[in-house]
C-alpha cells in the first residue's frame, strides 16, 4: 500500500478538484448574504497561504482565529494547517484575561479577527507580547485600524500558492483550549492525522453522515471545537455549506433552512428548543429538513419528540468534548429500531448513544475497577482512540490519565448490556443526597417536558440534614405560571421517587448560558446556593 500522510491537503484537494459548483452562504446580518463556490474558497485558501508565508511566520507557527462562523473562517481552517502552521481557534465571548492568557499559553504569533473585535484585539496586543500580526476581516478599509493589516488586502496582494506542501500526518495541526470552567483552560493539541481521522467519521453514516448530497448549517460556533469537525468534513466531502448570522436569532435560522435547502443542521439544546419555540409561535415548517445534530448537553425527551412527530426531523445526539475532538459517540438508530414506536425510537436518542468506530469506552469505579454493564452502575467514563487526546499542553491536568492508556472524561455514566451510554451527569453537577446519587441531567430532561416549562436547569443546594439538595430553575412558557407542587407532581406522575425531587423551585428569566450555549450552572450556583 502507498505510504501516504493523512494531512489536511487530503481534505483540501478533493473539494478543490471536484465540487468546485458547490455553495458556500454566510448570512451577515438580517439583510446581507455573501455567497460563492467551492473554485472560489479554494483559490482564495491558496492566496491565504501565501500571504502566510510572505509574513515570515515560523514554520509551525501558531495562528490564532477569533472570529464568527463565515466563509473568511473557513478559509483559514485549511490554509493555515495547509501551509504546515498551527490552526488556534479562539473563543471570543471568554473572558479577556482568559483570552490573554489562553494567547500567551499557546505561543501564537498571529492573531485573525472580523472587524467588530479589533478593539478587543489592540487590547490583547499590549497584553500578548508574542503577537506579531493581527488581521482583520472586512471589505472597508477605513474600519481597519493602522497598525493591523487587512485580510483582504493581503489576498488581493498574494499569487495562490501552486502545487501542495509535504506536510508529516503526525505533524501539529491545531490548538482548542477547555473552556475552563474548573480552573484555567487547557490547550488540546491536534494532528493531522487525527484531524483526517475525525473527518472520516463526520462523514461515516454513523456520525453526522455528510456527503455531497447534503447541505450543511453548522450554528455550532467555529472557535469551539472546530464546530465539531463539520467544515472539516463538509468540504472533504463535498457538502453545501450555510452559515447563519452570528447573533442566532431562530427566525433567519428557520428561514435558511427553507430557502437554501439545508437537510443538516447542528447546534447545542439551547439552540434547539429556541427554534421550536419559534416554530409553534409562528407555524413556520422546515422544508427539506431531515436532521438536528445535536451535542453539548443532554437534549429534553419532548424536544426531540416533537420534532419527529410534528415536522418529521429526526435528532441525532453526539457526545464528546474537546478531549474527543469531539466526536466519541452518537444516536444513529439501529435497524432493529426502524419501525419501533416512537417512545422506543426517542428513549434510544436520549441517551449518549455506543462509541463511533475508532473510540473505546469504559466504565470505572473509584478504584479504577470495571463497573458492569447493567444499565444501572454508575461509573466514570473513559475514552481512548486515535482522536482522543494522550496528554493536556504543558503537562496540565495529569490526574485525568491516571489509568494508563485511557482518558477520564469528568462524565458519569451507566452502560446498558447493548453497550448505549446512558450520561447521568458531569461529576460537578451530581447531587448527592443522603448518601444516593440524583442526576440533574434527568430532572432537567424531565421538566422541560412539562407543557408550561420552556427551560429548565437543575443546581444542588447545600442542606444540613441530606448534604445536597436539588434545587429547580424554572423558565415558563410566555403567560404561564408553575409551582412547586405542579413540579414534585409532574415528577412523580413520570416516576421519579420522593427523595429526588426538588425542594424548591425558582423562576427565572432566562437561564444563565455559557460561551458556547449550554447553561451555566456555575452562575445558578453562584446566584441560587448560599451557605446552609
Amino acid at each position: 500500500m502507498m505510504n501516504v500522510d493523512l494531512n489536511s491537503w487530503l481534505l483540501f484537494r478533493n473539494a478543490e478538484q471536484s465540487y468546485g459548483a458547490v455553495e458556500i452562504v454566510t448570512q451577515r446580518d438580517a439583510q446581507s448574504q455573501h455567497r460563492y463556490t467551492y473554485g472560489d474558497f479554494a483559490n482564495r485558501v491558496r492566496k491565504l497561504i501565501t500571504a502566510l508565508d510572505d509574513l515570515g511566520l515560523s514554520e509551525h507557527g501558531h495562528v490564532a482565529t477569533m472570529a464568527w462562523n463565515s466563509f473568511e473562517h473557513l478559509e483559514c481552517y485549511f490554509a493555515i494547517p495547509c501551509s504546515s502552521r498551527v490552526l488556534h481557534t479562539v473563543n471570543a465571548r471568554l473572558s479577556f484575561e482568559d483570552i490573554v492568557y489562553i494567547l500567551n499559553d499557546a505561543d501564537d504569533e498571529a492573531l485573525i479577527v472580523p472587524a467588530d473585535l479589533t478593539e478587543t484585539a489592540e487590547r490583547l496586543k499590549v497584553r500578548c507580547p508574542k503577537l506579531r500580526h493581527i488581521i482583520v476581516f472586512g471589505d472597508d478599509a477605513s474600519a481597519i485600524p493602522a497598525s493591523m493589516l487587512s485580510y483582504e488586502a493581503l489576498l488581493n496582494g498574494a499569487e495562490p500558492f501552486s502545487g501542495d506542501r509535504n506536510i508529516s500526518e503526525n505533524a501539529p495541526f491545531g490548538i482548542c483550549y477547555t473552556s475552563g470552567t474548573t480552573g484555567r483552560p487547557k490547550g488540546v493539541l491536534a494532528t493531522h492525522r487525527s484531524t483526517y481521522l475525525h473527518t472520516l467519521t463526520v462523514c461515516a453514516g454513523n456520525g453526522p453522515a455528510l456527503s455531497a448530497s447534503e447541505c450543511i448549517m453548522p450554528i455550532v460556533p467555529m472557535f469551539h471545537v472546530y464546530a465539531w469537525g463539520l467544515p472539516f468534513g463538509a468540504i472533504a466531502a463535498g457538502s453545501k455549506i450555510v452559515f447563519p448570522t452570528p447573533s442566532f436569532d431562530p427566525r433567519i435560522v428557520i428561514h435558511l433552512i427553507n430557502q437554501e435547502g439545508v437537510t443538516k443542521a447542528a447546534g447545542v439544546p439551547t439552540i434547539w428548543i429556541a427554534v421550536l419555540d419559534e416554530l409553534h409561535r409562528s407555524s413556520e415548517r422546515l422544508d427539506g429538513l431531515k436532521e438536528l445534530l445535536c451535542g453539548g448537553s443532554q437534549p429534553p425527551y419532548a424536544m426531540i419528540r416533537s420534532y419527529l412527530e410534528e415536522y418529521d426531523v429526526r435528532l441525532l445526539q453526539a457526545w464528546g468534548m474537546t478531549e474527543t475532538s469531539p466526536i466519541a459517540t452518537t444516536t444513529r438508530l439501529p435497524h432493529a429500531l426502524l419501525n419501533a414506536t416512537v417512545e422506543s425510537q426517542v428513549d434510544y436518542v436520549a441517551k449518549a448513544g455506543v462509541p463511533v468506530t475508532g473510540i473505546a469506552a469504559t466504565l470505572l469505579d473509584d478504584d479504577h475497577q470495571a463497573v458492569p454493564h447493567d444499565g444501572s452502575s454508575m461509573g466514570d467514563i473513559y475514552v481512548r482512540g486515535p482522536w482522543v487526546l494522550d496528554s493536556y499542553m504543558g503537562g496540565h491536568g495529569k490526574e485525568s490519565f491516571e489509568v494508563e492508556g485511557w482518558f477520564r472524561t469528568g462524565d458519569v455514566g451507566v452502560m446498558h448490556p447493548s453497550g448505549v451510554i446512558e450520561l447521568v451527569d458531569r461529576t460537578k453537577d451530581l447531587i448527592k443526597s443522603g448518601g444516593e446519587w440524583i442526576s440533574s441531567v434527568a430532572l432537567e430532561g424531565a421538566l422541560m417536558g412539562h407543557p408550561k416549562i420552556l427551560e429548565a436547569a437543575v443546581i444542588a443546594v447545600p442542606d444540613t440534614r441530606w448534604q445536597e439538595r436539588p434545587l429547580a430553575t424554572v423558565v415558563p412558557k410566555p403567560d404561564e405560571v408553575i409551582t412547586l407542587e405542579e413540579v414534585q407532581t409532574y415528577l412523580l406522575d413520570l416516576g421519579f421517587p420522593k427523595w429526588q425531587l426538588p425542594d424548591r423551585v425558582e423562576i427565572i428569566d432566562e437561564v444563565p448560558r455559557t460561551s458556547v450555549g449550554k447553561f451555566d450552572k456555575k452562575a445558578l450556583r453562584a446566584r441560587f446556593s448560599p451557605e446552609a
